[in-house]
């Protein structure tokens, strides 16, 4: 249920865009995006801090979209967000004793440390590319196909990324 609530900005940000255009999308997505954290802030009682950190670079590159009347700023979230995600993979190899993957609660997967470090890395090198790839779409294509890959193309990647660990991963996973 809850993977389905994480994409709901996403899908309602193409359907406000196609009904009403960018400006509008924007601010539903916006919206969406602390609506999803308050979501999880009540009944989870927790902040979900990539959902946080997603809603507040869209509420300053969305508010500067919608202020300045600007589609470019809305356009450079998935790269800042990207980016964010990217470094803060790359840094906790260099801070705290367990790279930031490891330190996510696992229920399905136990690795060794060496192991993670290299999914770890793995995935901000994925972060990596999907901001320089979201930078290319953004300003080499038209608004609408920018709006397409960024809901769709990107959450295909992700989902085809993770399944590419599979092969590497699976001597992890429990015997049953």
């Amino acid at each position: 249920m809850n993977k389905i609530l994480d994409l709901a900005p996403a899908v309602l940000f193409l359907g406000v865009y196609a009904a009403y255009g960018i400006y509008a999308a924007t601010a539903a997505l916006i919206i969406a995006m602390f609506a999803l954290v308050a979501w999880y802030w009540f009944s989870e009682k927790r902040l979900h801090k990539a959902h946080f950190i997603t809603a507040l670079v869209a509420l300053v590159l969305g508010g500067l979209t919608i202020y300045v009347h600007d589609a470019s700023f809305i356009k450079l979230k998935p790269t800042v967000v990207y980016a964010v995600f990217a470094l803060a993979l790359l840094g906790s190899h260099f801070i705290g004793d367990k790279v930031l993957l490891a330190r996510l609660p696992q229920n399905a997967i136990s690795l060794p440390d060496a192991v993670w470090r290299k999914v770890n890395f793995a995935w901000a090198l994925f972060f990596i590319g999907c901001a320089v790839l979201n930078l290319y779409v953004a300003f080499n294509f038209s608004e609408a196909v920018w709006v397409k890959f960024k809901v769709f193309g990107f959450t295909v990647l992700m989902f085809v990324f993770l399944l590419a660990h599979a092969p590497f991963l699976k001597r992890y996973l429990p015997q049953e």
